[in-house]
């Protein structure tokens, strides 16, 4: 085992880049703040922006007492073997509070890196109060070196009345790393959640299902997974939105690329209340034998509730391949493009910088196409 790093300044020119692709900044330019964990132990906190304080959970747990009923409140810690065994641990991970009215205009950034075979676990706490806006990015990076672990993540979002949450979560572990996350949020009356995860580096095992319970009337949350699954990868991924006041409404979006690697590409929404609306979008490309297994579900409870879903899974049509080589591309130049078209998401509400984030998360990985 190696020592620890010092921040981000110790990093191997190997895993400097893998954290870079991972859309975290190693200087403070356009973050307003930094949370670095590597394994188990936190080695750099810093928030420069007024009104937004981010601090490790064990310690914001001991400053704020209150922070106890937010703590273990939205997911249960009882939910599975893998909850059980992150509440059996320490408190890690990182809390941030968005006080009321606050609105960063750059993002904050949290890199939760793996620098050795082993298991890391984190509970992670983020609050937007009433009116408050909160930008979010976030690199799971396991280190070049890493041969084999295991990340298990427990993140708990609350969106106050008026206020927005938008988190970008960045995947970049290795090919025998097992990865659990565990996630929920709750929306109050006129708050928005947006929720964006893109992977697309060779990992192991990864098994997810968030979870959006919109309880405050007119609501809205917006789910958009991008995902390219090498040979070896085992994704089982999902989201679920549960419309349970009026007017509310949910959005999950994801593409989803195979080469060799298999997928299971779940939402589900749920209309419990009046005016409620909701839609769910599963487009997958199949570039080499794998599997892609897409399955929308949407659960309409009453009769004033609008929930649709379509999903649709093949190969790269040839007839378009040829119009792209008939205008100058060659065969490669002309897939590349076709594929880079199908990835470009575009999210509705995420400031300029969180959108480049995500461009150019997708543009790291396209020597793997």
């Amino acid at each position: 085992m190696r020592k620890g790093v010092n921040g981000f300044a110790d990093l191997s020119p190997e895993d400097r880049e893998r954290v870079e692709q991972s859309g975290i900044m190693l200087t403070s330019e356009n973050r307003c703040g930094s949370f670095f964990l590597e394994d188990q132990e936190v080695r750099q906190t810093s928030c420069t922006y007024e009104g937004i304080e981010m601090l490790p959970t064990a310690e914001a747990l001991k400053k704020y007492d209150w922070l106890k009923d937010y703590y273990w409140n939205l997911v249960d810690k009882d939910k599975d073997e893998y909850t059980q065994y992150v509440a059996g641990q320490e408190p890690r991970g990182y809390t941030i509070i968005a006080k009321k009215g606050s609105k960063n205009i750059f993002p904050l950034q949290t890199c939760l890196f793996m620098a050795t075979d082993d298991i890391q676990t984190v509970h992670n706490i983020i609050i937007a109060e009433e009116g408050a806006e909160l930008h979010l990015i976030t690199g799971c990076v396991s280190s070049h070196s890493v041969g084999h672990g295991s990340h298990y993540g427990i993140t708990e979002f609350y969106v106050g009345k008026d206020a927005l949450i938008s988190t970008t979560m960045i995947h970049t572990w290795g090919e025998d790393v097992t990865v659990i996350p565990r996630s929920a949020a709750k929306l109050e009356e006129n708050s928005t959640f947006l929720s964006n995860y893109i992977s697309m580096k060779p990992v192991k095992r990864v098994q997810m299902y968030p979870e959006a319970r919109l309880t405050g009337k007119n609501s809205v949350a917006r789910f958009s997974s991008v995902i390219l699954a090498p040979e070896g990868s085992d994704l089982d991924l999902g989201q679920r939105a549960i419309l349970e006041a009026k007017g509310t409404s949910a959005e999950l979006l994801s593409r989803v690329i195979t080469r060799g690697g298999n997928v299971m590409a779940r939402a589900h929404i749920i209309g419990g209340a009046e005016e409620t609306r909701g839609h769910i979008e599963c487009k997958g490309l199949i570039l080499e034998d794998g599997i892609i297994h897409a399955i929308p579900e949407i659960e309409g409870r009453l009769t004033n509730t609008e929930l649709s879903h379509e999903a649709a899974v093949g190969k790269i049509a040839r007839d378009e391949i040829e119009y792209l080589m008939a205008r100058g591309l060659d065969e490669d130049e002309a897939t590349a493009t076709i594929i880079r078209g199908f990835l470009d998401v575009k999210i509705q509400g995420l400031p300029d910088s969180l959108q480049r984030q995500i461009d150019a998360a997708i543009d790291a990985a396209e020597d793997g196409f």
